[in-house]
């Protein structure tokens, strides 16, 4: 959401930002200043805590899913409703799925409005993903009603929309079969390109692996866990000298409690890029998850060799071997990092090739270009409105 409010600011537009303003990621009004008067950010205070009586209230009592619900704000929606009665906007653009609620309060306040959704993923396809691969009964059939919730939502809400932004082609595939009229396009996420500059004074630690990613995502912690049970004591046996550096924001208590052999957990980290540059080969371990990993492509820009699972490279435009390392069961993951160890594979070779991809195909400016692109489809005009995520 940053890089595209960034990238319109930047091409001349001028971007009013409603953002929950939660426990989790609370951001001071000024956060966003150093944007210049292009940009105005007004944050509403909601409380999206998990609950266990907030979520049994609302497997027994409530229609729509627990992760939507956590968002639904009657103090964001009048906010909205203040800002579309006394202002003129050309276009409203929701990012993701949790906060597609909203546009009924557009359609009802401003029914002229075009209003774009940027699906980050189909969520209902990643619960679906997490039930599969949950163990325990009570949870996984949870996880289950959770994802059937979210399709229902998702069918119901997303064809509401004026568009449709898919963040890959897969997802934008799927987006159609689940209802939602054209126009559903794929648009990448994009990368400041500016923002990830390779730092030659930054010399990376030999035989190392890092790992980097928000960790109040579900997906990534499953993703590291099943890493550290199935892959890293056989590939730390066989390679002492390897090193696992784990990185992330919203770190749960077990994972910052992990006394693993050769496996170092930083916590967040000041600067994702400086902490990138400092180990060698990037880890993507996902298993779970729709969308695409802007991480990954932050790691391409800065050169970086990556490893990921299948799923974890999905809609990025990405060849194994070319620009990228691709392993999905764990004795393909122990090989890659014997041959990475043993020096058998150029790494360096794969990373300069992902940082000439991520500068052809995901410069922000350029993105930022195929969204006013989109506005201008659905009949919008220069002045640009970004409601919560």
């Amino acid at each position: 959401m940053y890089d595209v409010a960034a990238g319109l600011v930047r091409a001349g537009h001028t971007v009013t930002l409603l953002a929950a303003n939660t426990p989790k990621h609370q951001q001071a009004a000024d956060a966003l200043a150093h944007l210049g008067p292009g940009l105005r950010l007004v944050t509403v205070d909601v409380d999206t805590s998990l609950s266990p009586l907030k979520a049994l209230r609302n497997l027994l009592f409530s229609p729509h899913p627990y992760n939507v619900e956590r968002f639904m704000s009657g103090a964001l929606a009048a906010r909205l409703t203040e800002l579309l009665t006394t202002e003129h906007f050309d276009v409203v653009q929701m990012e993701g799925t949790f906060v597609a609620w909203y546009v009924d309060v557009v359609q009802r306040v401003a029914p002229g409005v075009p209003t774009v959704l940027r699906a980050h993923n189909v969520e209902h396809e990643i619960w679906d993903q997490l039930a599969r691969n949950e163990r325990q009964g009570l949870k996984a059939g949870y996880l289950r009603h959770l994802a059937r919730r979210l399709k229902r939502f998702e069918a119901r809400y997303l064809p509401r929309f004026s568009a449709v932004a898919a963040i890959t082609e897969p997802d934008q595939r799927r987006l159609r079969q689940l209802g939602c009229p054209e126009p559903v396009v794929f648009i990448p996420a994009g990368v400041d390109l500016t923002r990830v500059q390779p730092d030659a004074a930054i010399k990376a630690k030999p035989k190392t692996l890092f790992f980097l990613g928000s960790l109040d995502w579900r997906p990534n912690v499953e993703g590291l866990e099943w890493f550290l049970e199935h892959v890293w004591p056989e590939a730390r046996k066989n390679h002492p000298e390897l090193e696992l550096q784990v990185a992330g924001k919203n770190m749960p208590a077990h994972i910052r409690a992990l006394r693993v052999p050769g496996v170092r957990v930083h916590g967040f980290v000041a600067s994702a890029p400086v902490f990138m540059q400092e180990y060698e080969v990037m880890i993507v371990p996902l298993l779970s998850g729709g969308g695409m990993r802007v991480k990954i492509i932050e790691g391409m820009a800065l050169g970086k060799c990556i490893i990921s699972t299948g799923l974890g490279s999905e809609g990025i435009a990405v060849r194994h071997l070319h620009d990228i390392l691709v392993c999905d069961d764990p004795q393909q993951w122990i090989e890659v990092l014997g041959q990475y160890c043993h020096g058998e594979f150029c790494y360096k070779g794969v990373g300069e090739q992902a940082q000439r991809t991520a500068q052809l195909l995901y410069d922000n400016d350029k993105v930022v270009q195929r969204f006013v692109e989109l506005y201008r489809r659905v009949g919008a005009g220069q002045a640009v409105a970004l409601p919560p995520r």
